[in-house]
């Protein structure tokens, strides 16, 4: 319960911004209000991959039971607080990141330590099916989110906020209730130096690769931005320095020389490509949904949110059957057959999607959903054993956080690498078919040339919110009510702006999806030479 509604809350708000947006009295796209967007979606994410090791590290300290019921409650008291939200506009919007963050401080002392107190509880032989379980649930509640969070926003964007109050106050009562310290506890100094330093370096380098996706000094993208450049350096020092000093103090936050346990650090790398690949995949295939196949099929824009989520399904629907099955029949014949044949699935489902014209048939596109959902089922009960499994039990709280890091943070730069790859695949093609297609409609050259000449990111946001894309590009300049009433209807109905991006964005989606094919090959040769027998340890 623990970690579904800590990842259920980090993508709960994708769906549902939308609804949230318009009860603070905010749009999100008007210049100067993209920062709120980008930080309402990635912000709680950024802290869940910058904390989780820390916190991990501070559970082996001072217990793991104790920091996971502390998490229920700033959980629950970060949700009644986002619910009970009293300003509107930009104050509103800061009101729920601050709090968003909060939770999300919640959320990481939740996941950080799940895993290692599982892997204390069970015996080796139960503890794929164990860990299965729990990571399965933890991917399931990602993409339940999505789904959970369009049916509320119906009701009330309050809603989305309310619903995880009381899983947090049951989580508290149930946890201080019932769990008891199991797993062995290693006392010590806090690690002053290799908190702080990791801390801000993971933290600089999130937020610059975030602030990237922004376009910049006319530019499509943000990279050239001397703060995003700025930023990136200096995460990459701070993250140098914190690796320097972890191999001198004498108590470390975190045991570089794990690394040298072939089963860790070759699960460790294969998740995060994992990670990285499935979060391209979410945000594309909502974009895909939203912004194209749902309107050709006469969705009004304001209702493709709701359904981009009923219709991912079959990804969860896979995701519940292959994690549970592998992480049993792990426990018996071991982790690398399964986490390897799972992501060469995912990287089949990836090269399937390739071939997929934009308007498809959609018991292909599930099909391919479910194939990629067994895949990464298939491959996260096993690894997420395999890791654990395989380093001493004094350590198992920083492991776990630090698999939660990889998997976190392979989100993070998720966004700003897909979304990089796909504004500069529509940035070479779109601004013409825009124009061209404007003008077809009587609207004048000078403004069609000025829309078209509008960054893609703000084109892309506008669909990912549920709004109509033509509608929000021409909204500014009245030209929508000077036009014919055929004209106007042919442009912000259902058909217009779908087959005019349908080209340029097959090609960023060939390239978004050639990537995420190749990261998950990459992933199973990494997962393939992890060795033989994953939970031997090696000698530190």
């Amino acid at each position: 319960m623990g970690v579904m509604i800590a990842t259920i809350d980090s993508s709960i708000v994708i769906i549902s911004l939308p609804a949230i947006f318009r009860g603070i009295g905010l749009d999100p796209l008007a210049p100067g209000n993209i920062g709120y967007l980008l930080w309402m979606i990635l912000g709680y994410t950024l802290v869940s991959a910058v904390l989780v090791v820390v916190l991990g590290r501070l559970g082996d300290m001072f217990g793991r039971v104790r920091m996971y019921n502390l998490g229920f409650v700033i959980f629950a008291c970060a949700s009644l607080a986002l619910s009970l939200d009293p300003l509107r506009g930009g104050l509103g919007a800061l009101w729920l990141i601050g709090f968003r963050v909060v939770q999300a401080v919640g959320g990481s002392m939740l996941t950080a330590n799940s895993a290692a107190i599982l892997t204390d509880a069970f015996p080796a032989r139960q503890r794929g099916m164990a860990l299965g379980i729990n990571q399965i649930t933890a991917l399931a509640g990602m993409f339940l989110g999505l789904l959970v969070g369009g049916v509320l926003a119906t009701i009330d964007w309050r809603a989305v906020f309310w619903v995880s109050v009381p899983f947090g106050v049951i989580g508290t009562f149930w946890s201080y209730r019932s769990l008891r310290e199991t797993g062995i506890r290693k006392p010590g100094r806090i690690d002053w130096i290799g908190n702080l330093t990791f801390t801000a370096g993971a933290g600089t380098l999130l937020a610059a690769v975030t602030y990237g996706i922004q376009p910049y000094g006319g530019h499509s993208t943000g990279w050239t931005n001397p703060w995003v450049l700025g930023g990136l350096s200096t995460g990459v020092l701070l993250l140098i320095t914190f690796c320097v000093a972890e191999t001198r103090i004498a108590e470390p936050m975190f045991q570089l020389r794990l690394f040298r346990i072939r089963a860790f650090a070759a699960g460790n790398l294969a998740a995060l490509l994992i990670a990285i690949a499935r979060g391209g995949m979410q945000f594309m295939l909502i974009i895909w949904l939203q912004g194209i196949w749902l309107p050709l099929h006469g969705y009004d824009f304001e209702r493709t949110p709701l359904w981009a989520g009923i219709f991912m399904l079959p990804l969860t629907v896979g995701f519940l059957i292959g994690g549970p099955a592998s992480g049993y029949l792990s426990d018996r014949f071991g982790a690398r057959f399964f986490a390897t044949t799972g992501l060469l699935l995912v990287a089949g489902s990836f090269l399937g999607l390739l071939a997929l014209p934009v308007n498809f048939s959609y018991p292909a596109f599930a099909a391919l959903l479910l194939l990629s959902g067994l895949g990464q089922g298939m491959f996260s009960a096993p690894n997420t054993s395999a890791i654990m499994g395989s380093v001493p039990a004094d350590q198992r709280g920083v492991a776990s956080g630090m698999r939660s890091t990889f998997q976190n943070s392979g989100t993070a730069l998720s966004i700003g690498l897909f979304f990089s790859l796909m504004v500069a695949g529509l940035a070479g093609s779109l601004p013409h078919a825009l124009s061209t297609g404007l003008q077809a409609q009587q609207v004048p050259a000078a403004t069609a040339h000025q829309v078209a000449g509008l960054p893609p990111v703000s084109t892309l946001f506008a669909t990912f919110l549920g709004n109509n894309p033509v509608g929000h590009l021409l909204g500014p300049s009245g030209v929508l009510n000077t036009l014919p009433t055929q004209n106007a209807q042919t442009l912000t109905g259902t058909r217009f702006f779908p087959e005019l991006v349908s080209g340029p964005f097959h090609h960023g989606l060939v390239t978004v999806f050639s990537a995420a094919a190749l990261m998950a090959l990459i992933g199973a040769l990494a997962s393939a030479l992890r060795g033989r027998r994953d939970t031997k340890k090696a000698q530190l």
